[in-house]
């Protein structure tokens, strides 16, 4: 130690505190920055590319520029750590300077420089000068597309439409045909269209004009899965809930050897120390239990009569509470609403001039809301998605379609601040067309507020957007069609009681991002339609997320990183009193920053003013008060830094990380806090779960965690909670979803256990997925599939996460395809033997015998009433469950055409 502090020059109090840091915690932030110590061997990433490879060059000068800028940067950092007295490698030691760059890039074959200037007058053969220039965008814009095109060529340029698929060039060619237009369309795909002057050429990306289309598939989900968490955080001691025998104590899994083979077991703990090693394949039996107190459950006991007892008391207490729903079930059915036109020529214009690629969910929810307004009942729709992740867009397509039928909306936001934002927002979307949209809120004088109001009702104002303000007795409307409500649960009880009126009368649509339970229960139950935005948009990426001691250096470090790459910083401290001392403290540590303060108590005015210069970037920081959490959104803010962070709840912590991350930049988030000994149990699971739930779309998962931390009573009602807590809250939620059902008069499925004896092992390889609750967690969601569709879902996920799949996962997917089909047919077990596979069909099964017997050729025979037998060549296991999932899928398909029939 002494002699490494000698040849370093650092102190050597210093150097021990840093080794017993780096024994204790392994991993740290900023442990890079010690590389060198420990290997001597300094690589960049041209060391590992090949010497053939091409490298491009973009903006040669503005490189040297830039790097200029790092290295001053990286050498004033130096200084000010060395001053401090930390330990840190050497600048040389670390980066590559623009000399060592140039000469590593000149050792490829290869290397072509793109200029978007001309900034020097030297030339060769080797130059090629082009002259680019943008296209306008003409989405939808058929006869201003034309125009164009005309004008295009009337200058002798050649026009080219680029589409991504030969069905599509064909599609082009046939409407160029209609309209009159001779342009090229070739095969091909760009981003976005350009025009090359100096030759002449326009090249036009179809979605340019068109729109972009899209294939999706429908999923067919189980209102309760919406909420059902995974296995991927299983630990040993967790309770789990086994549908047959009820709650148990997980072990861990084991290696076991069986009858079948060799297989790995999960071990579960029932009462009088009685065991149970389930199978991987009957893990979508199995849930995560979480109850309603923090009190652990009682272990039920195997075997025994007292779980169906159980089950059976939960399932009466539901009936009781069917009275009720049936009352709002049948409120909605008498209840006659404004049924709205099918969508016009407008209508697609508007959705193709969405400049993002709408995802599968969002489309999904696009349509089921435009189907409940094409229906005479009024619509009460539930919209949950992640921060981001597109709901204003589902919401602003809803109300352009109600504007179009000469009706109004009302767009009901928490905060004042989220008022201006979606005011933007919602100007912004549509400019294109006469609609007329105004806000009323605490930034707009009295005076202001009454002339909209006067507006509003004279039919003058189409959307409103507002506060709870907009639920005052003197907000009159002309003709209020639609409500489009931004996370209801923030609104305060005499608010939700007026919309509880409204619901009969008008179309409600209810925007949230973090669920709280009980609004999403009465989704589950079905008194509201739910419509679920799981699929984050194209480029996203997880917002970063640290949970670091209250430190000046990692609050400068955190800062600069953002403000270097050209972003800004949300601040978050909730306390106005000392507020003004976490911005003297900030333009300390970072001296020569723009920072300005907002909180509720500035009069509206400031207020405004302050967010409107941090949304035009005159600010570098904002620091603020919780008065953020919602409605902000700035693509350049992509760093949030929360203080005190153990204060505030999940869903608040949530709220305020998706101010962040909204875009296709990599986001931060950091959760200061002043150490981990004071921290209150419930603070550390919190922050916990923050840091643990940072993959896109977690806002469900968080919601179910919020429960496990807080107790599902508190949010259910207590009359609910002691039957929650005796089976679990998915367990309930499947019984309550089955009731619903029974009231609606549609079929309760009862569950087909289907026994595989084909002498075929499936599973996945601990070598192929290592982490044991990742393998879990796959196990279950590829066994709770629904259809053969979920399973090439789950089968191109393991294949984009872990590469292409072995042996045996195929065969655990080809099982897998088989037990659906069954379940589908109700076929009890399937064997084989010899050279035949046998199918053992329930007494339940809705295939029809004659159906059945029209199906009969060399192969497909039966034997009994309930035995038909499917004749193998038993010449590998491939071959073999190829030929029975043939069948059965034929079977299957049979059913299809009987409901089709009827």
């Amino acid at each position: 130690m002494n002699n490494f502090a000698e040849k370093n020059a650092c102190d050597r109090l210093a150097l021990k505190e840093l080794l017993e840091k780096i024994q204790h915690l392994g991993v740290f932030s900023g442990m890079e920055f010690l590389a060198p110590f420990f290997n001597s061997a300094r690589e960049s990433l041209f060391d590992y590319l090949d010497r053939e490879s091409l490298v491009v060059l973009i903006d040669e000068d503005q490189l040297q520029d830039k790097s200029e800028q790092f290295q001053n940067l990286i050498e004033t950092e130096y200084s000010r750590v060395m001053e401090n007295g930390d330990i840190v490698a050497a600048p040389e030691e670390l980066y590559l300077s623009l000399d060592e760059f140039k000469n590593k890039v000149s050792g490829f074959n290869g290397c072509i420089t793109l200029n978007t200037l001309k900034t020097s007058v030297e030339e060769s053969d080797r130059t090629l000068g082009l002259e680019v220039k943008h296209i306008p965008s003409l989405v939808g814009k058929f006869e201003a597309f034309s125009e164009q095109v005309l004008k295009w060529q009337e200058e002798e340029n050649r026009v080219v439409i680029v589409a991504p698929a030969k069905g599509q060039v064909r599609r082009i060619h046939e409407l160029l045909h209609e309209w009159g237009l001779e342009i090229d369309v070739d095969l091909g795909r760009i981003s976005e269209g350009f025009q090359l002057i100096s030759i002449n050429q326009v090249f036009i990306a179809e979605h340019e004009i068109f729109g972009r289309t899209h294939k999706h598939r429908h999923r067919r989900k189980l209102r309760s899965q919406v909420f059902q968490r995974g296995l991927k955080d299983l630990k040993e001691g967790d309770f789990l809930v086994h549908i047959d025998y009820g709650i148990g104590l997980y072990q861990g899994t084991k290696e076991l050897q069986t009858g079948a083979g060799g297989g790995e077991f999960l071990e579960i703990i029932y009462a009088d120390d009685e065991k149970l090693y389930l199978p991987m394949e009957a893990l979508g039996l199995v849930q995560k239990y979480i109850g309603s107190t923090e009190t652990p459950p009682p272990l039920s006991k195997m075997g025994g009569a007292a779980w169906k007892r159980q089950k059976k008391k939960v399932r009466e207490a539901i009936e009781e509470m069917a009275g009720d729903l049936l009352k709002l079930y049948a409120s909605r059915e008498l209840a006659s609403g404004h049924s709205y036109s099918h969508n016009t020529l407008l209508m697609r214009e508007f959705a193709d001039a969405f400049e993002y690629e709408e995802t599968e969910d969002q489309l999904k929810a696009i349509e089921d809301v435009e189907a409940d307004l094409e229906k005479d009942k009024p619509t009460d729709r539930l919209i949950c998605g992640d921060v981001g992740y597109g709901k204003t867009e589902v919401a602003m397509r809803a109300a352009f379609k109600v504007v179009l039928d000469k009706k109004q909306v009302a767009v009901l936001v928490p905060t004042t601040i989220l008022a201006q934002q979606h005011l933007q927002t919602f100007r912004e979307r549509f400019r294109e067309y006469p609609v007329n949209i105004d806000m009323v809120n605490r930034f707009r004088t009295p005076s202001e507020q009454k002339e909209t109001l006067s507006q509003l009702k004279k039919s003058n104002v189409d959307i409103i957007i507002g506060t709870h303000r907009l639920l005052s007795k003197d907000v009159e409307f002309a003709a209020l069609g639609l409500i489009i409500v931004d996370e209801e649960q923030r609104f305060g009880v005499k608010h939700k009681e007026k919309l509880k009126k409204l619901r009969n009368s008008v179309d409600i649509i209810t925007l949230t991002a973090t669920p709280i339970p009980r609004t999403l229960h009465f989704s589950l139950m079905g008194v509201r339609d739910l419509s679920v935005i799981e699929t984050p948009p194209v480029d996203r990426l997880a917002v970063k997320t640290f949970i670091r001691k209250f430190d000046e250096k990692v609050i400068r470090e955190a800062i600069m990183r953002e403000i270097e790459r050209g972003g800004q910083v949300f601040f978050v401290h909730n306390k106005i009193r000392s507020i003004h001392s976490i911005a003297e403290m900030i333009r300390r540590v970072v001296p020569g920053v723009k920072i300005d303060v907002a909180h509720g108590q500035l009069p509206e005015h400031q207020l405004e003013k302050v967010m409107k210069k941090f949304m035009d970037k005159e600010i570098d920081i904002l620091l603020s008060t919780s008065i953020v959490e919602s409605g902000l959104d700035i693509p350049s803010a992509n760093t949030i830094i929360i203080n005190r962070a153990d204060q505030f709840g999940l869903a608040q912590l949530y709220q305020l990380r998706g101010r962040v991350g909204r875009y296709k930049h990599q986001a931060y988030a950091y959760l200061l806090i002043p150490g981990t000994g004071g921290l209150s149990d419930e603070a550390r699971k919190r922050l916990c779960a923050i840091e643990e739930l940072s993959e896109l779309g977690a806002g469900f998962q968080l919601s179910a965690r919020d429960m496990e931390i807080r107790g599902v009573g508190n949010m259910l009602g207590h009359n609910q909670s002691g039957h929650i807590a005796s089976v679990g809250f998915d367990l309930y939620c499947k019984l309550v979803e089955d009731m619903v059902k029974d009231i609606r008069g549609e079929k309760v499925e009862s569950r087909i256990e289907t026994e595989l004896d084909l002498m075929v092992k499936g599973f996945i390889p601990k070598d192929y997925v290592p982490d044991l609750n990742q393998r879990l967690d796959f196990y279950r969601r590829i066994q709770v599939a629904n259809d053969t569709e979920e399973v090439l879902a789950k089968e191109n996920e393991l294949t984009d996460r872990y590469g292409p799949h072995p042996e045996p996962v195929a065969k655990l997917l080809a099982l897998l395809e088989v037990r659906i089909f069954c379940q589908q047919i109700h076929i009890s077990k399937v064997e084989v033997k010899q050279n035949e596979a046998h199918l053992h069909l329930l007494p339940s099964t809705p295939i029809n015998p004659e159906v059945l017997t029209s199906m009969f050729d060399e192969r497909l025979s039966i034997r009994s009433e309930y035995k038909v037998n499917i004749r193998l060549d038993r010449s590998g296991w491939k071959a073999d469950l190829k030929l029975i999932i043939l069948y059965l899928r034929k079977l299957a398909n049979s059913l299809k055409l009987v409901e089709v029939e009827k």
